[in-house]
């Protein structure tokens, strides 16, 4: 099962032939890494750069994190034993559902909660609806592109 992925932008994409343990991890340098509430990783295995390479920060003495240069996006956890894919970056990111939470010590004292927070649905804020139409993405499609930015139309 080999599964495909990369940034935001298109510049840094990549395969892997198969994918491990998909996990949530709860570690302040995971939030930081991620600007969010947790960072969620799945193992790769076989992961190959198939258009550019991702930049590199040491967050640690032992773990390198992967990022595109270009638009920001995180793209890995790098340590000795393996490299850990961020599960956002997958073109098809409902393949890697999280099994596992680590790291609970750091967990955010809202994150239990979040489930419970009202939606805001079509229709309520007219505004908010507008400008959702209004949006026109950017953004690398989910699936390989022969090149990016497109040239003649391809997505």
């Amino acid at each position: 099962m080999s599964v495909t992925g990369g940034c935001q932008c298109g510049a840094v994409r990549f395969r892997a032939e198969a994918l491990g343990r998909a996990s949530i991890c709860h570690c302040r340098m995971c939030q930081k890494a991620f600007g969010s509430f947790f960072g969620p990783l799945v193992t790769g295995k076989g992961v190959t750069w198939t258009r550019g390479a991702p930049t590199h920060f040491q967050s640690s003495n032992v773990v390198k994190r992967g990022f595109c240069a270009a638009c920001g996006t995180p793209l890995t956890y790098e340590y000795d034993g393996g490299i850990e894919i961020a599960i956002g970056a997958l073109d098809e990111p409902e393949k890697a559902a999280p099994v596992i939470q680590v790291n609970p010590a750091d967990m955010l004292p809202f994150f239990d909660r979040l489930h419970t927070l009202p939606f805001r649905k079509q229709g309520e804020s007219p505004a908010a609806d507008a400008f959702m139409r209004s949006v026109i993405p950017h953004q690398h499609p989910d699936h390989d592109t022969a090149q990016w930015p497109p040239k003649g139309g391809e997505a």
